[in-house]
C-alpha cells in the first residue's frame, strides 16, 4: 500500500494527516502553537514554531507507522492565508510573521484604495482591500519598520515558508497568491500594476506554480529529523480555502460548500475568470488548475454558539446545550439573532457592527435562544448564498462540514434556510484532506482531482428541505436582512463605551 502525507497548517495548530490510496486516514497528528499579540489588533507567530511542531509531528507520525517508509510517495500543504513572512537576501526570517487575523493595516487598506482606486482594484485582484490580505501588511512593515524592509528579498505565506524549510525551494500556489492583493486573478500572474504603484520591486514575490506541482524532494536534513524518506516528493499545496474545497469534493460547476467552523464559510466552485460580484464576496484561484471559487465569510459563525454556550452554560457539553432545539419551530418564537459579535464580512464588511437579539419574549426559555443562535448564523450564511444565485448561479445541492455538520437539527435547519439539499459526508478532514488529494494526484495516482475526489470522498447522509419550513425562514430572513441596516447607528454610538 502506498501513502500520502496531508500537512494543514492552521492559527493555532498544525494538522498531520497519513492517507493511503484508498483515501483512508490512517494516522493523525496534531500539534498546536502560540499566537503573540503584542498589542490590541496584533496577530502575530513565530515561523520558526510551525517548523519545529511539524518536524514533531512528523516524527511522531513515523515512529508509529509500522510499514515501510519507502511508500509514503508524497507530502503537500494547506495553510491560513493571507499571512505575511518576510525574508531577507539570505532566506532568513526577519519578523514575526503578520497573521490573517491581524488587524492593524486600517489605514494602509485606505492607501490602497487612494492609490488603486476600489474598481481598479477589484479588476485586478478580483477582491477589496481588507485588513487581512498581504499587501496591507506588506506596506505596513515598509512605513512603519522601514530599516528593516529595505532587508527584505522575498514575501511568502505561512505554508510556503513551512514547505521551504521541508524542501529547500521557494513558491507560492496560484490559490494563496490570490489573496495577497498583488496577483492579477484571471491572468494568474504577478500584477506588475500593483507592484509599480506601491513602489515593489517584483523579485519581493515567489515563482508561481499549480498547487499540485512537484516543488522537491524533501532534504537530507528534515528527513533525519523526521524519519520520512529523501525520496518523499513534497507538491506545492494550497490555501486552506482552497484545500478545503478539494477536500470536500467542491470541483465541478455548482457545486457548493458551507463550512461552519470559528467563523463560516460558503464556497462555490467557479469555471470562469471574469464573473463581477462587485467585491461582494471573495474570487480567488482554486487548488485545481485554470479554476477558481468564490467565497462569503460569517466571521462569528461557530463563535456566536460557542460564545453563548460559555456565557451561559459554560459546564454543558454542546449536546447538552442544545437539547430541545427540535421541538422549538421555525423561527424560535419569534426571536431573532444577528452574528455580528465581533463585526462582519459578508456581505457587510463592517468591524463596529455588533450582534442583536430581536423579539425576547417572557415566554421565551433557553432552548428558543440557542435556535435562534443557529438560525441567526445560518440566515447569515444564506445572504452569501443569495450573493450567489442573484449572479445567476444555481445552487441545489450544499456540501456542509465542521461543527454544522455535526448536529442533525442543524443540518435540516440548513436545507432549510439555503432551500436546497444538505449532504454530509462519511469523512470530514477538509484542508489536510485537501492537501493529501493534491499530494495523491500530483503522485500520478489519479488522472485529476476529480477523479481522486471520486474516490476519496463519500456522502454519508442527505438532508432534504422541508416545504412549510422553507417558505417561514424566507419570511424571516426578509427580516433579518433589515437588522444590519437598523442597528448600525446604534452600534456606532455604543462603540464609545467598549472597553
Amino acid at each position: 500500500m502506498k501513502y500520502v502525507i496531508g500537512v494543514d497548517l492552521g492559527t493555532s495548530a498544525v494538522k498531520i494527516l497519513l492517507v493511503n490510496q484508498n483515501g483512508e486516514v490512517c494516522n493523525e497528528v496534531s500539534k498546536s502553537y502560540p499566537l503573540i499579540i503584542e498589542k490590541s489588533g496584533y496577530s502575530e507567530q513565530n515561523p520558526e514554531e510551525w517548523v519545529e511542531k511539524t518536524k514533531a509531528g512528523l516524527a511522531e507520525l513515523i515512529a508509529q507507522f509500522d510499514g515501510d517508509v519507502n511508500d509514503i510517495e508524497g507530502i503537500s500543504f494547506s495553510g491560513q492565508m493571507h499571512g505575511l513572512v518576510l525574508l531577507d537576501e539570505n532566506n532568513q526570517v526577519l519578523r514575526n510573521a503578520i497573521l490573517w487575523n491581524d488587524t492593524r493595516t486600517t489605514k494602509q487598506c485606505q492607501e490602497i484604495y487612494d492609490v488603486v482606486g476600489k474598481q481598479r482594484l477589484l479588476e485586478v485582484t478580483k477582491n477589496p482591500a481588507l485588513e487581512g490580505f498581504t499587501l496591507p501588511k506588506i506596506l505596513w512593515v515598509k512605513k512603519e519598520e522601514p530599516e528593516l524592509f529595505a532587508r527584505a528579498g522575498v514575501f511568502m505565506l505561512p505554508k510556503d515558508y513551512l514547505r521551504y524549510r521541508i524542501a529547500g525551494n521557494i513558491h507560492m500556489d496560484y490559490s494563496d497568491a490570490a489573496g495577497t492583493l498583488l496577483l492579477n486573478v484571471a491572468k494568474r500572474e504577478w500584477s506588475n500594476e500593483m507592484l509599480e504603484l506601491f513602489g515593489l520591486s517584483t523579485e519581493i514575490c515567489p515563482p508561481l506554480v499549480e498547487s499540485h506541482a512537484l516543488v522537491g524532494n524533501v532534504t537530507s536534513e528534515f528527513a533525519q529529523a523526521t524519519g520520512l524518506s529523501e525520496a518523499t516528493k513534497v507538491f506545492a499545496g494550497g490555501a486552506d480555502n482552497a484545500c478545503g474545497a478539494i477536500g470536500s469534493g467542491i470541483l465541478s460547476e455548482g457545486k457548493t460548500l458551507c463550512s461552519i467552523g470559528t467563523s463560516g464559510v460558503v464556497l462555490s466552485y467557479e469555471e470562469r475568470n471574469d464573473l463581477d460580484f462587485h467585491g461582494k464576496v471573495h474570487y480567488f484561484n482554486h487548488g485545481e488548475e485554470n479554476a477558481y471559487y468564490t467565497m462569503g465569510v460569517t466571521l462569528a459563525a461557530g463563535y456566536s454558539l460557542s460564545w453563548f454556550k460559555d456565557t451561559f452554560a459554560k459546564e454543558e457539553a454542546f449536546d447538552q446545550f442544545l437539547e430541545g432545539v427540535d421541538e422549538v419551530p421555525a423561527g424560535s418564537g419569534g426571536l431573532l439573532f444577528t452574528p455580528y459579535i465581533v463585526g462582519e464580512r459578508t456581505p457587510h464588511a463592517d468591524p463596529i457592527i455588533r450582534g442583536s437579539f430581536i423579539g425576547v419574549d417572557a415566554s421565551h426559555e433557553r432552548k428558543h435562544f440557542a435556535r435562534a443562535v443557529l438560525e441567526g448564523i445560518t440566515f447569515s450564511l444564506n445572504e452569501s448564498i443569495e450573493i450567489f444565485r442573484s449572479s445567476g448561479k444555481t445552487i441545489d445541492s450544499i456540501i456542509s462540514i465542521g461543527g454544522g455538520a455535526k448536529n442533525e437539527t442543524w443540518l435540516q435547519m440548513q436545507a432549510d434556510i439555503f432551500n436546497a439539499k444538505i449532504e454530509k459526508l462519511t469523512s470530514e478532514q477538509g484542508p489536510g484532506m485537501g492537501a493529501a488529494m493534491l499530494a495523491a494526484y500530483g503522485c500520478g495516482w489519479f488522472s485529476s482531482l476529480k477523479e481522486c475526489a471520486k474516490s476519496f470522498i463519500q456522502t454519508s447522509k442527505t438532508y432534504n428541505s422541508i416545504p412549510e419550513n422553507v417558505e417561514a425562514y424566507k419570511q424571516l430572513f426578509i427580516i433579518y436582512q433589515q437588522v444590519y441596516a437598523q442597528t448600525k447607528k446604534l452600534n456606532e454610538q455604543l462603540s464609545q463605551f467598549r472597553k
